[in-house]
């Protein structure tokens, strides 16, 4: 069997500067990292695995490759390599080259936690699991359902009638009229922003973008070759619920920007969300600019507090505005449907554009997401219900454990954007593992390395995982911002 590699080219860039990595602000003033420079390098190469920028079961660089790319000796690498096998992050096979994995969470005696052997508790990832009963039934029913289909190519590049009459009925129900037309069905929200990249931008293009925002689209526009720029979200009740809309203004007039990629509707990862006259400015901002916004949608139905405005395109100013939207976070992110609102032009244009990516998203997965959708409204409560419940017990655990961290419980989403007092974001994400959690680093959520200050906090586990995920990422966290080492703060314990 043949296993995949990671470049030393990429592995670098994605390492960027790692030795300074695992320290504070104010301990990189006063004196230089003291970690050894294969600690220091095993630990970037960690937080990279538990962010996903390095894939499980590839293999790393050989010793001699990555040395070379990193200007440090073989031996420093080597080190490095063995450290990472030691902790479960590289699996050796005989005759083999060795592969990329994480490990099974420590026991109490290796991490001073009380928590039991088992996987760590993944808060790197804001998703709910699937309501089963509801996705059987609803595959059930595509299944009595696709006998329709059998007597055709099955291949729908703007997706089967049944659904886009669900989809655009749904946005009629809340104030913005649409027709079938008017909707594309993708695979994925992540799907329908590369699919408008290749229409609405070429390389090289500036897109403007909220800061933080969601990572997975920071990603695509990087990927397509054009150039985000930033405009700050802010959750201390700024104007219109946190957004600077004067600040999109000005982005989108000095670099000419043809497209803006914001979430107005519980906003990931603060879960803010914009209100109707902030909608209003919005949509009148990217008219008088001739801007192309496309509004991610992801989240609208996950409203905790109040539901929220009508959508951005209905606003009098929103006839261009393009929508996203997505069964992944309010039903199951193992359905991968998901959709574009839009004018019949640009529909078109999608289509044509669609046939270089693939031939349409498959029939199977839109019924069952045109039957989930028909009738979804008591399931949506249910799940905005156990979130709400979530919500209130990661704030307590937070409050109780961290209460020097500040947070904005958002009006809805998955999540809460924490301020910690110390700017250790990258270092607690790659020592949190040890303790028994994963995290997210804050700068996966900005531009060149912003919101070392910050982490995305899920709460969409159970109450009692969220407890010991808080209480392991306390443990965590006092290692990283007293600058002990995981050894050191194992012996305070």
């Amino acid at each position: 069997m043949i296993t995949r590699a990671i470049g030393a080219g990429s592995l670098v860039r994605d390492l960027g500067n790692w030795q300074d990595s695992g320290q504070s602000h104010s301990r990189r003033s006063a004196r230089a990292d003291p970690r050894p420079a294969y600690r220091a390098l095993a630990d970037s190469i960690r937080l990279l695995v538990h962010d996903g920028r390095v894939p499980l079961g590839v293999a790393l660089p050989s010793e001699r490759e990555l040395a070379a790319a990193l200007s440090v000796s073989r031996t420093t690498v080597a080190s490095a390599y063995a450290a990472l096998r030691e902790e479960g992050y590289l699996r050796s096979r005989q005759g083999a080259r060795s592969t990329v994995a994480v490990p099974a969470r420590r026991d109490s005696e290796n991490t001073g936690s009380r928590m039991p052997i088992g996987p760590a508790i993944d808060l790197s990832n804001a998703s709910l699991p699937a309501p089963a009963a509801e996705i059987e039934a609803a595959y059930a029913a595509a299944l009595r359902s696709m006998s329709t289909y059998l007597d055709s190519h099955g291949m729908e590049p703007i997706g089967v009638l049944v659904l886009r009459e669900v989809i655009a009925r749904r946005y009629r129900e809340r104030g913005l009229p649409t027709s079938p037309d008017q909707i594309m069905v993708t695979s994925g929200a992540q799907h329908a922003m590369r699919l408008l990249l290749g229409v609405l931008d070429d390389p090289g293009d500036r897109v403007v973008v909220d800061h933080p925002t969601y990572p997975n689209a920071l990603e695509a526009i990087r990927r397509y070759g054009a150039r985000p720029v930033p405009v700050p979200v802010r959750p201390e009740n700024g104007p219109h619920g946190g957004w600077d809309l004067d600040g999109v203004a000005s982005a989108v007039r000095q670099t000419a920007a043809r497209t803006a990629f914001l979430v107005p509707d519980f906003h990931n990862p603060t879960g803010l969300c914009l209100d109707e006259d902030g909608r209003a400015e919005l949509a009148r901002i990217m008219r008088d600019t001739r801007t192309t916004l496309v509004v991610d949608e992801s989240m609208v139905d996950l409203w905790l507090d109040a539901p929220p405005p009508p959508p951005v395109a209905a606003m009098p100013a929103g006839a261009s505005v393009v929508t996203v939207g997505s069964t992944a976070k309010s039903l199951w992110g193992g359905l991968r449907v998901g959709w574009i609102r839009a004018d019949r032009d640009t529909i078109v244009r999608l289509a044509g554009a669609r046939t270089a990516v693939d031939l349409g998203t498959p029939v199977m997965e839109q019924l069952a997401a045109a039957h989930l959708l028909s009738d979804v409204d008591e399931l949506l409560e249910r799940r905005r219900a156990a979130l709400r419940e979530r919500r209130r017990a990661l704030c307590d655990a937070l409050d109780c454990r961290l209460p020097d961290w500040e947070y904005t419980p958002g009006q809805g989403g998955m999540s809460l954007w924490a301020r910690m007092p110390e700017p250790v974001s990258t270092s607690l994400a790659a020592a949190a593992p040890s303790h028994g959690v994963l995290l997210s680093a804050g700068p996966r959520f900005g531009v060149q390395g912003a919101f070392e200050h910050f982490v995305r906090l899920p709460y969409t586990q159970d109450v009692e995982v969220l407890d010991d995920a808080v209480e392991a990422m306390a443990a965590a966290y006092d290692q990283v911002a007293s600058g002990r080492t995981p050894d050191e703060a194992r012996l305070v314990v």
